[in-house]
Formats: structure tokens, sequence, C-alpha cells
């Protein structure tokens, strides 16, 4: 997964050309099918098992992503005819379907996200809070640490071997791995019996355990729901089966704005929002970023050594959880993190007006698009390997660092003249170190709504959370597909530290309304920590 998330975007941008905007059009893709989807996805997960759920997501996940590299392949071994071929319009249909492919892959990797990192670790963790933090931390440095390896390795393999080289195998990984993770999963399903409980009997006892006030009053099962309306509307088959069928087919708006309702509705709300509202940056190692990177000359190489550099800070901010959370309690930790994270990121506003900055607001951020829309010029693709050294960068930086487009025979580690390196390295410098306040404040929220959904609502209440953060980072594709050239990626850096700011700020107003004047007595645990060594009828909300 972490292998394909790298990869999808440099494939993107060496299909075509330079320019970031079939990235752009790729996340909008994504962002947009989770917005809509993830409060479905979400129930779809609370009402199935949990075995199940897990299965179907992990083999239609791999299954997609082995599919979208076998026809990536295809492009990049037949990308010439594929251009000569009905005016290049062939190759239009081969992007949209790798788009459509690969948003597949990204659906059953959030349905995946919210089921085992949502749902059954905290299953697993029981009533033990400081376990359910520790295995959160420990879910997150793995993660990581894939993050570093993953990448370091498919980069490698683009930079010294082709992109279809990197394709292969990453089909052929998927395909190796996807058999482990089930069997994985499968012991670890017939090792904790609980997890194949969803009754209303385990949610109570999860009520008390999470310190949620909450009715204890249980809706019946939708299974008894049906038999009564049956039995009362059972004169009546033909009404009832016409009620029924529109009653399916309004089934997913209902389902949509049942759960928009609930998340409002949540004492983690503004939590939520405060997380939400740090996806609309290009300030991390997505296709964005990694697309503009690579077209100021950075190799694949270079761009996997700075993604494992960043995974390294990432698994630091675990570690600096953990620890303040025993130090400072729970909402503090997310309040320190939060500050650590915009200190880091000055950095990278700073870093728009140094020595090497492509911006340039002369620059008309249309004209790309203008340029392939309304002067029928065709759509671009790799170039040729004699055309590969013609090629010039917006900010006039020698092609030779970059691998990927530079001749066979050409050293990538010299340079004919000196290159301003200072507002890149500044940028990736500031969101490198910015990771480490990031993932801590990430697992804060992550564990503030484990601790007070109830496990009825938690698919459903995840799965909207996950809509929120894909809401804001459609709207930073948005952002890149009205200014894809990289002259104006300098706005787009300040309108980032903007809405991380904005967001840390409403996470500053729910630490405010949950703990008050408390807030800043950093060594006084929450009220929640006190509550873990209490007895069960002592409980607490936020």
């Amino acid at each position: 997964d972490r292998m394909w998330h790298f990869a999808v975007s440099v494939f993107l941008v060496e299909l075509y050309g330079n320019s970031l905007l079939l990235t752009a059009v790729y996340g909008l893709v994504v962002a947009g099918s989770v917005l809509l989807l993830g409060a479905i996805i979400g129930d779809w997960v609370d009402k199935n098992s949990r075995l199940k759920v897990a299965q179907t997501s992990l083999v239609v996940q791999n299954a997609s992503v082995i599919l979208c590299g076998v026809i990536l392949m295809i492009i990049f071994l037949f990308k010439t005819q594929l251009l000569t071929l009905y005016h290049g319009w062939l190759l239009t249909v081969c992007y949209i379907l790798v788009i459509t492919i690969a948003n597949i892959a990204n659906l059953a990797s959030t349905a995946t996200a919210i089921t085992i990192q949502r749902d059954w670790i905290v299953v697993v963790a029981g009533e033990d809070r400081s376990k359910l933090a520790d295995m959160n931390a420990t879910i997150r440095r793995i993660d990581q640490l894939t993050n570093i390896l993953a990448p370091m390795a498919v980069g490698q393999i683009m930079t010294f071997g082709s992109p279809m080289i990197g394709c292969g195998f990453i089909s052929g990984w998927n395909l190796m791995s996807m058999c482990v993770e089930y069997l994985l999963l499968w012991k670890v399903y017939q090792k904790t019996p609980t997890l194949a409980l969803k009754s209303a009997k385990v949610e109570e006892s999860e009520l008390k355990q999470l310190n949620v006030k909450k009715e204890s009053d249980t809706k019946p099962s939708e299974g008894v729901q049906l038999i009564v309306e049956k039995d009362v509307s059972g004169f009546e088959p033909q009404q009832e089966k016409e009620i029924s069928c529109t009653a399916r087919i309004a089934e997913p708006f209902i389902t949509f704005r049942d759960g928009w309702v609930a998340y409002y509705n949540q004492p983690v709300f503004l939590a939520g929002m405060g997380l939400a509202f740090l996806y609309m940056t290009v300030l991390g190692f997505d296709c964005i970023t990694t697309g503009y990177a690579y077209t100021q000359g950075l190799s694949g190489s270079v761009l996997s050594l700075l993604m494992g550099a960043s995974a390294v800070t990432g698994i630091m901010g675990t570690v600096a959880f953990t620890w303040l959370r025993r130090k400072c309690g729970l909402i503090r930790t997310g309040l320190i993190s939060g500050v650590a994270q915009f200190a880091c990121l000055i950095l990278c506003a700073i870093s728009v007006f140094m020595p090497g900055s492509p911006m340039d607001l002369t620059v008309s951020p249309f004209a790309d698009i203008s340029a392939r829309l309304f002067e029928s010029e065709p759509l671009p693709t790799i170039a040729s390997p004699e055309d590969k050294p013609e090629m010039v960068f917006a900010t006039g930086m020698p092609n030779l660092l970059n691998g990927s487009t530079a001749p066979a025979n050409s050293d990538p580690e010299m340079s004919p003249e000196p290159v301003p390196l200072i507002s890149v390295s500044l940028l990736f410098a500031g969101v490198i170190a910015a990771r480490v306040g990031l993932w801590s404040f990430d697992l804060t929220v992550t564990q503030l709504l484990q601790e007070n959904v109830v496990e009825s609502e938690r698919g459903i209440i995840n799965g909207v959370q996950n809509s929120m953060n894909y809401l804001l980072d459609l709207l930073h594709f948005i952002m890149v597909i009205l200014a894809p050239n990289p002259e104006a990626f300098g706005v787009l850096v300040l309108i980032s530290v903007s809405f991380v700011a904005m967001g840390h700020i409403m996470y500053f107003r729910f630490a405010q309304k949950s703990l008050g004047k408390k807030l800043f007595l950093c060594c006084t645990p929450d009220p929640k920590e006190i509550a873990d060594s209490s007895p069960p009828g002592n409980t607490s909300t936020v």
C-alpha cells in the first residue's frame, strides 16, 4: 500500500510530462469518492462481521493495485503506439482507467483502515486505555517503518531500472503480501474471540469502558424491526413490497445524512474538524508535493530518501505521543503537538521567499490548462530518450539531478554550475520536522474518537471523519488543478500553513471546553485519565 501511494504520483508525472495536472485530477477523484462514500463504507463496516469486512476490503484493495500496475506496464511499454492511435484518445482512456482502478483501491484501503485501526484495535485492547494508546502508537510505527522501506525500494528500482520494472515489482509484491496479510488477519481473529461479537451487551460494556454518558437503551436489531413491520403489514403484501423497494433506493442517502448528523453530535466534533483541516495542505508527502519535487529535478531515489526521513520523524512523533500522554494527559498532548507542528511549518512559509523558489506571480496559473485544452496540443507522454536532455525545468535547475529523465551515461551527482537549493531544502526540512507534531496530533484525535464513539456507530463515525478529511483534501486538489504550474506552488504553501493554523485553533477550542482552566496545567492528567484507575461506575465525559 505504501509502495503504491508513493509510486502512483511519480507514474502520473512520468505519463503527463512535468505538469501536476494529472496527479491533481487523481487526487480530486480519490477525495471526492471518499467524501461521498465515506459514511456508506463505514455503515457497511458496522453492519457486517469484522472478519468479512477485513478480508473483502483486503482482497479488493490488493487486486486493484495489481491490475492497475499491469495496465501501467502496458502504457509504458506501448506508449508511442497509444499516442498515435485515435489522435491520442486511446491513451486518454488508459489514463481514466488507471485513475478509476486506483480509486477503487483507495476506497478498499479506507474500509481496511476503519475496521482494523478504529475497531479491531479497540476490541483487542479491551478496557486498558494505556494499552490502547501503546497499540495505536505501535501500529503507526509499523506504518511509518513501511513508509521508509517501501518507497526506498521502489524509488531505487525506478531510478536505476525503469518505471515499467517498478510497476511489475509493485504488482508482484502486492500479490504476495495479500496472502500474508490474509493469514495474519485470520490468526488475530481466531485468537481474539470477542472480535466475533457485535451485540448490544458488548456495546453497553464498551460504553462503560470508554466513560461516555449515553442512554443505555438499546434499539432492536434491524432484523427484528423488519420482522415486526412484516407482521403488521402482512395483509398488504403489494404495498409492503413497494415501500421496501423505495426504502432500499433511499437507504444510501439516509445513511449519508444520519452519519453526518451523528458525527456533528459527537463530543469530539471540534477535535475531528481540527484534524480534517490539516488535510488542506500541500505540505505532505502526497502526490502533489512528490510531483512538485519531481518537476524541480529531484529523482525518485532522492524523493524516496526524503520520504524515509519523514517516516523517521513520524516514528519520533509516536514516541512523543506516548510520553506526553503519560505526563500531560491525552487532550493536552494534542495541544502541544499542534504547536510543535505549526512552528516547524513556518520554515515552509519562509522557503517561498528564498533563492531557488520558483514562485512567480506574473506567470498565469491557467496557462498550462489553456494550452492543452484550447490550442489543440496533443496529450503529453514520456519523452523519448533523445528528447530528455533538452527538457528545462521551471527553476532553471539542470536536469542532472533527475535520474529518471537524464541520459543513462550521465552522472546524477555532478552539476556543471551551482544550483540554488535553499528554498527546496527549507521546504522539505519544515515538512519533515513537522511530522513529529503531526503524527502525535493524529494519534491524539484517533484515540479520542476510539474512546468516545460507541461500537455500533464506530464504523460510520470514522467513515464520516474520513469524508471530512477528504473534503479538505479535495479543496487542496482543486487549488492545484486551478494552479498546476510550479510557479504558483509558493502561494499554495502559504494557504496550507493558514489552514493548519485554523485546524489547531479548532482543537484548542475543544481542549478549552473540555478542561477549562486546567488546560495549561501540563503535569495534571485529564479527568478521563483519572477515571482509568477508578471503578467502572465512576464515569466522566470529555
